[in-house]
Formats: C-alpha cells, structure tokens, sequence
C-alpha cells in the first residue's frame, strides 16, 4: 500500500479551510495559511513544512487518503506530498528517516577539493538545525532570520521557529539548537514564549544528544538583565542538553554581539554530526569551509544594480527621552552619510560611534512594519527609507517617534495599545460555509474570481497597519479613537467575500459607533503620508460610504451629507439653511440657540444689516430662505457639475 513520506504546503494559500475540513489531523488553519500540524511530523515544528521534514511512519500511512483528497479539493492546487511507494516504515525507523529528511529536499552537498574525510562525513548526513526565537517587539524574530540565512553557509538546513505553541516533546531526538531571545518587562518571558517555557518546565523532557546555544537580548538599565535567555541556558543544561558555547549577553545595542556569537556558534555547530557528536578539531577546517560560501556573485540579466550615491552632509535633529529621569530633548549632530543610506543605517552609525544608548526598532531592511519614525514631517518606516528621499533643502533631518503613541524610550514607541484594539477589533477571518465547489465529503469550498482576489491584494496592499495607526491627526487626542490601522484591517476583512455574515455584521456596527471611523476628522491627513496613506484613506472613505447607504443616510452624519448633495444638486448653493433645519430639526436649533449659525443671526451678527429675526425665521419656516439670509452661509458652489457628480457617485438616488 502506498505511503506518504511527506506534505507541504505551497505559497499563496487562500485560507479556504477545505484541508482542515478533510485533514485536521494533519492540516490546520492560521490567519494567514494553512500549516502542517506538529505532532505528525518527525521535527515536530508547526508550519508549512517546505523544509521537507518526514510524517511520522503511522501518520503517513493513516491518512495517506484523506490527504490527496485534501490536496485534490484544494483551489488553487498548493498542498503538495511524495509517496514512498512502499509500506510504512516501522517506528523504530523513524529516527533514521529523520536523518536522511533533508537530504530529500536539498541538493546533494558539493564538498570542496581538499576538504578532509572526516568533514564530508559529518557534511553528509543530517544538516537539520532548529533556531527558537522569543520576541516581544521582533528584535529576536529578524536575528532569528538573519541567522538561518547565515547557517546555510555551513551546509545547515535551518527551521526558524516561534516558540509560541511548540511542544517541548518534539525536542527529543534534535541534535542542534540555537536560542535567540529578548526579556520582557522585569526579567519576564516575551508573551510568544511564556507556554513553551511553562510547558518545558513541566514536562522536563530529557535532552541527551542536544548540543544548544542561547543569544539573550536585555537592556542593562534593568535588574533582571537578559534574564530570559539565562533561564534557557540554564533549563537546557539541567535536561541534559550540551551548550555548543556560552551564552551571549547583548545590550539594546545587540547587532555587533550577535554578529560574534553568530561567527563563532555557526561553525561549532556545524561541526555536530548525525549522532549528536560534536568534532571540535573540525571547527578550524568548518570555519574556513563556511567563509568560502560568500564568494559567489550574483550576475545575470535579471540581477539588480547596486545603488551607490555619493555622501552628503547632514544636520541631524534627533528626539531623545528617558523614561527614567522622564525628561525628554533633542540632540543636534552633523555628518556625512552616503545618499542610499536608509534612516535606520543613519541610526545605527549614530549609536555605533555616538551614542550607544540610542534606543529604536530595528528591521530586517524588507519594511518592517514596527520601524515607524517621523522624519522632516512624513511618516516612513525606517528600514526602507532612504535618507536622500526625506533631506531638506538646507540638509537637516528631524527624526522623532511616530505620533500618536506613548513613547518608551528615545524612538521607541508603545504598541501594545494598537495591539489590544486589534485584538478587541478581532480582524482575523470568521468565515461561513459558502456556496461554490464541494469537497468529496459534500462541504463547501467556496469560490473567488482572480479579478476580485486582485482587488482586494491591491486594496490591502498596505506595508504597515502600525503606521497608518501613527497617521491620524484625531489619535493625540482622542484615547478612545480606535484608530485608522485598525478600522482599515477591520473594513478589509468586511470586503472580503470570505467573511461570515455575523462577522460582517459586528464588524460594520463596531466601525459606526463613536468612536469608529467617524471619529477621524479629516481623512485628507491620512492621505498625505504617501502610498500607504492613500490607500487607507481610501479604503476609510469606501467604509463610511457602506455605512450611509446602508443606513439610509440616517443619523447626523448622514443628513447632513445627503442634504448638503441635494442642496448643491438642486440649487447650485451651500445653503446652510438647510443643512442646520434637517440636520438638526427645529429643536436642535433651540438648543443650539447659543452656538454657532442660531447664535449669530439671532444676536444680528448677519452681515447684512438686515433684521436678525428675519434670518433666524428662515431657518424654522419652509421654504427656507424667507427674510434676508447672509452671503455668508448661502453661497455659489464652484464646479458644480464635480460636487453634483461626486454625490451621484455616493447615492444614486440623488
């Protein structure tokens, strides 16, 4: 009987639920893909497994059918698997298939002339390396990538794995195991790693053959100094793990000490065979056979050029606080910087030969979306952002937070707030069962149009939420504003034909309360900020139109858009009159007696010079517009035919 070795899953997976329908047992959902489960694979990692890790022998054999049926009802054909074509093997065989895992699905090692015997062996056999990563802002989350790029120099197959949902037995039988961890709070766990601690201390797992090595972040201002990454270091010696090398300490300044403990740790690992044997008189030979990987050139005709621009003077306004004197100020620095430099470059040459104590988000160059900073008045990420695209024309640069969130340090600002709204907003996929292709079990699948899957990439082809939420001029001084990153994320998800009814339905009431997106004063200052800001002031716009035609322009809001497009339609004019009587009615203009329009035609201020009470009486009495009413609220519309077009737009029934 036919046995599948293994699954995975492709790109571009539309979290249609059809496998896990079919499969949960071995598919399971996320917001943003479908992930091959744990607990049926031989590395015990969850994700899309496109690494290649083996199912576990009774797995692949007991729901070798349920998985081609999942990959047959897939849309858009991405789940994948390889048969063995014979019987499973015995469980005492997996941890050998576990062995020779990688070498499936990575080329053949081409080892170097003059390389010793004794190298190609441990080169030959299992690369597999298992990087955990604990992150609370994504410092540890982008080393962690960083540093799986530079494993592949070493012939290691690396698997960056966030710690949160891991299951500590799936350590048993690993050989090689890097730690990069942050500290949270008072010498806390970061959030993604706090079950993966509780459930190792429980569980104690012994980790005999496990050779580890731990990068802990902190912040020395504090008396629990990277007291996390300690914590691991110390649990996996006790399990019986062996520490390949020392743990590294790094400060908030962490780029240079990670790049040593990455020097020195990759190729001692490296060194660490199939059994779990560490060869340290190969580290030397490793060490060299790794630094001979980066010799290659990418050429060709689709390679891009380097940009390199010439240096330019620069004079620096940079924001600075301290949370502990809670004092806060500007420094005034001027260098010389080349022009294709990003701002977090420009940081980094500040706190590497300046300020060590500079603090601020770094990225991973790819735009990062929590490396928002506001330079000369615009709104970028830092790790994509060239400085020659923001310098003044007297060559100054002012680089403060992003607005509109507390401030932790320096340039760092306080996104757990943004985070609790996104979590209160729930903007993730609740969806129904749907009409369109079934599934060999009789469920729905549902369909999507590739023109109408085109329109919503486009439409929510936003780099970061996190920096839309910093757009909002209402934010500073709203604190229950929700926010535009977060109203933009929940109409996205209310497009999408995916989406359940209920969902739809809570998440429109939830952007038509108070503090919705009618809370924004003006969506213009939105839009300013570039390709991000048009997009989610569109996007904004597209949610406040639903929101009136859905509710027949009832409401404040409402009125008084329809009655200002039927009195420029219909007149030509801006007639207050109008706009204050069915906007307000009669006695909301009563109560309004004191304020605005009411207060001065009542008081005589109409400019005019005629009765007060005439104007006031225009105001209660149709039609309106007996008496004298002021130029001043009853005016000509420029381009009308625009305005006229513009409400048509909005409302068909004008």
């Amino acid at each position: 009987m036919s046995v599948i070795a293994k699954v995975w899953i492709e790109e571009d997976c539309i979290t249609c639920d059809a496998c896990q329908d079919i499969c949960p047992e071995v598919f399971q959902l996320t917001d943003e893909t479908s992930q091959i489960v744990a607990a049926v694979r031989v590395d015990g990692v969850f994700d899309r497994n496109i690494g290649g890790s083996f199912l576990k022998a009774d797995f692949g054999k007991e729901f070798a059918d349920y998985i081609e049926e999942a990959a047959e009802a897939c849309p858009v054909d991405i789940i994948k698997f390889e048969m063995t074509g014979a019987a499973a093997p015995a469980a005492e065989e997996v941890a050998a298939v576990a062995e020779v895992a990688p070498a499936a699905v990575a080329a053949p090692v081409a080892v170097s002339a003059g390389t010793s015997d004794a190298l190609a062996a441990v080169l030959a056999g299992d690369r597999t390396l298992t990087i955990f990563f604990g992150s609370q802002t994504g410092n540890a989350a982008g080393l962690a990538e960083k540093t799986a790029k530079l494993a592949a120099n070493y012939e290691l197959i690396a698997n960056v794995v966030d710690m949160d949902g891991y299951d500590p037995a799936s350590l048993v039988g690993s050989k090689r195991v890097l730690i990069i961890t942050s500290t949270w709070g008072e010498g806390d766990m970061p959030d993604n790693a706090e079950d993966f601690w509780q459930g190792i201390n429980s569980s104690s797992p012994t980790l005999a053959g496990l050779n580890y090595s731990v990068c802990a972040i902190g912040d020395s201002s504090y008396d629990e100094f990277c007291k996390a990454g300690v914590d691991w270091d110390q649990k996996f010696s006790a399990l019986g793990a062996t520490s390949i090398q020392e743990i590294q300490l790094c400060d908030v300044d962490f780029d240079e000490p990670w790049a040593a403990w990455v020097k020195t740790v990759l190729p001692r690992i490296a060194c660490v065979d199939s059994a779990g044997v560490f060869h340290e008189s190969l580290v030397e030979e490793m060490t060299a056979y790794g630094a001979g990987q980066d010799d290659s050139v990418s050429s060709g005709d689709f390679t891009p050029g380097t940009v390199v621009m010439d240096e330019i003077s620069v004079t620096i306004e940079l924001f600075r606080y301290c949370p502990s004197a809670a004092q806060s100020g500007w420094d005034t620095i001027s260098c010389a910087v080349p022009a294709h430099a990003t701002v977090e470059d420009l940081l980094l040459a500040i706190q590497q030969d300046i300020d060590g104590s500079l603090a601020f988000r770094r990225g991973t160059n790819g735009g990062t979306p929590t490396t928002g900073v506001r330079v000369n008045g615009r709104i970028v990420l830092a790790d994509i952002t060239r400085v020659s695209d923001l310098i003044g024309s007297r060559g100054n640069l002012k680089i403060e937070p992003a607005p509109g969130l507390p401030i932790i340090r320096d340039l760092i600002v306080d996104l757990s707030g943004y985070e609790a709204a996104r979590a209160r907003a729930e903007p993730w996929m609740r969806a129904d069962p749907r009409e369109g292709s079934r599934l060999l079990n009789g469920a729905a699948v549902g369909t999507m149009e590739a023109s109408l899957a085109t329109e919503l990439h486009q439409k929510s082809d936003i780099l970061s939420y996190q920096l839309v939420q910093s757009m909002s001029d209402t934010s500073s001084y709203d604190k229950a504003y929700e926010g535009p990153g977060i109203h933009l994320q929940q109409w996205l998800r209310a497009e999408d034909p995916r989406c359940g009814v209920e969902q739809r339905k809570s998440i429109l009431s939830s952007l038509n309360e108070t503090d919705g997106v009618w809370a924004e004063a003006d969506l213009s200052s939105i839009a300013r900020y570039g390709t991000d800001g048009k997009l989610a002031a569109r996007g904004l716009n597209s949610a406040r139109a639903h929101l009136l035609n859905s509710s027949n322009y009832g409401g404040k809001h409402g009125r008084l858009v329809k009655w200002y497009g039927r009195s420029v339609k219909w007149t030509g004019n801006v007639n207050e009159t109008t706009l204050y009587r069915q906007v307000l009615g009669p006695l909301g203009l009563i109560g309004n007696i004191f304020n605005g329009i009411s207060a001065r035609m009542l008081l005589g201020f109409t400019r005019n010079g005629g009765p007060p009470i005439r104007g006031f009486q225009g105001l209660l009495v149709p039609p309106s517009g007996i008496g004298k009413i002021p130029n001043m609220i009853n005016s000509k519309v420029d381009a009308h035919h625009e305005v006229v077009s513009l409400f048509n737009e909005i409302d068909k029934r004008f």
